[in-house]
């Protein structure tokens, strides 16, 4: 493949193809070692967990980034976290300047991950890496510490194929609290501007159309998240004494979500919107064996089944606060408190999405119960412009780092700091790729790594990273 620039250099300097694939395919034990090291730390950024850890995560990743030998600077720092006085989880800055008028390229990945949940779901342990059937299962093995060894290995073939006539600038930024909310992360950007400028910013979080076929996210719904508590009763009373007569608030609260939605499973609240976009083709059958059907249990939503993950808005109760099985008693209870998340349709902001469910809660609060808002999360979706140079560069990449052809995707998934991004970069072009597939089982017990998956996507940045040396700004 001939340069996509057409105003490159007069002696080009990209390795060929063919030498840029044998550094990743002698690369990659190496980088899959590295991986199982990062696995075995458990660092989660919640103030539960030991933080030390995460300190250890970040520490593991800055000495990786400087084994390279490509950057000119490696630093572990930490922003403030805005409207507190507490500092960030650590995050990985690594630079090297550009030199010879070539483009500047950030990486991002996070180095936190999800809590492992019940370990006794675990068929092997969370956080001991472990390969079967062509998989390596473990917290964070995809999400998102196979993304910072993208970056590292490719890193490592390109600079191994250039050597001296590496020009291309590289900032890899790891964050450390991706998990638990990036709460730092503007903060960071303002803080760090000047290092982390880029012609193209790839984003190593999401995921690909199955485990052989790539995926460029060029869509990701917003997201809005909020604690809500339904109080009815001053104290909890005795339920055969005032039982059919005083409203209590898990009745309250039952009723009350229950008008979140129609009958066929999809949104009912007026004011959150949908996208209109045509969706590849996506079968009942596929949904139920990625998502783990029932055999029972039927589809919800309506309209084509991408458009119901892409581009329609979701709503799901994730957490509640009530009486255990355990301790059940016959009670009227006094106050429920649950946690709602809503995915939110590309084009709508979190905050308008956030106003209609508060509507439509208040407006529809049964036997005049008391509903108070508190610990609200909003994030914007994204839509990529494709027009750019880089997104063709990445596609051709994607194309002969897999031999198989990329696929557009939306993701019903959210990534609010894009949009911290795309307001600190404007002219940056965001590249939002991954190295998950439909089983990786990110967030959810026996995580997993598809490694032909893994090969395919540092083949493929490796590729980017060499052609993108060979492009004249």
């Amino acid at each position: 493949m001939t340069s996509p620039d057409p105003h490159g250099p007069e002696t080009p300097t990209r390795p060929s193809d063919e030498a840029v694939l044998e550094a990743v395919a002698t690369g990659l034990p190496a980088a899959l070692s590295d991986l199982g090291r990062l696995v075995r730390i458990p660092g989660m950024a919640w103030p539960a967990f030991d933080q030390t850890q995460l300190e250890r995560s970040a520490e593991a990743v800055a000495s990786l980034a400087e084994d390279t030998g490509v950057f000119d600077e490696v630093r572990v720092l930490r922003a403030a976290v805005p409207g507190t006085d507490e500092l960030g989880q650590p995050a990985v800055l690594a630079t090297r300047a550009a030199r010879n008028g070539r483009p500047t390229i950030l990486l991002y990945a996070h180095h936190d991950v999800q809590p492992p949940g019940d370990d006794a779901l675990w068929e092997t342990p969370p956080f001991e890496p472990t390969v079967r059937d062509g998989r390596l299962y473990g917290r964070g093995a995809a999400d998102d510490k196979a993304g910072i060894m993208v970056h590292i290995a490719s890193v490592r073939a390109v600079s191994e194929t250039l050597g001296d006539d590496l020009d291309l600038g590289i900032a890899l930024f790891i964050e450390g609290e991706e998990e638990y909310g990036s709460r730092s992360f503007g903060q960071f950007l303002a803080d760090n501007r000047d290092a982390l400028r880029a012609d193209a910013i790839v984003v190593a979080d999401s995921g690909n159309w199955d485990s052989v076929t790539p995926g460029l996210t060029v869509s990701l719904r917003g997201n809005a998240r909020f604690t809500l508590r339904v109080r009815t009763l001053e104290h909890a009373s005795h339920s055969g004494m005032f039982g059919g007569a005083a409203p209590d608030a898990m009745l309250a609260t039952i009723r009350l979500l229950s008008t979140l939605w129609n009958d066929d499973g999809s949104v009912a609240v007026d004011g959150l919107s949908a996208r209109e976009a045509p969706t590849p083709e996506y079968g009942e059958q596929t949904l139920r064996d990625e998502a783990g059907f029932l055999p029972g249990t039927t589809p919800i939503g309506d309209g084509t089944i991408l458009s119901r993950i892409w581009n329609k808005p979701s709503i799901t109760v994730i957490g509640i606060d009530a009486t255990s099985v355990a301790a059940a008693s016959n009670t009227l209870l006094p106050e429920v408190t649950v946690v709602i998340s809503a995915r939110v349709a590309p084009g709508q902001s979190g905050e308008e999405a956030y106003a209609a469910l508060e509507r439509h809660l208040r407006e529809h609060s049964p036997f005049g119960a008391e509903l108070t808002f508190s610990d609200v999360d909003l994030g914007n979706g994204f839509l990529v412009d494709t027009s750019g140079w880089a997104v063709t560069m990445t596609r051709e990449a994607m194309e002969d780092g897999y031999g198989v052809e990329p696929v557009d995707l939306g993701v019903g998934g959210s990534i609010p700091f894009i949009a911290d991004l795309v307001r600190e970069f404007p002219e940056a072009q965001i590249l939002v790729t991954g190295v998950e597939d439909p089983h990786s089982r990110a967030h959810s017990p026996n995580e997993s790594l598809h490694l032909d998956t893994f090969r395919h996507a540092v083949a493929t940045e490796a590729l980017l990273l060499a052609r993108m040396n060979d492009r004249r700004l």
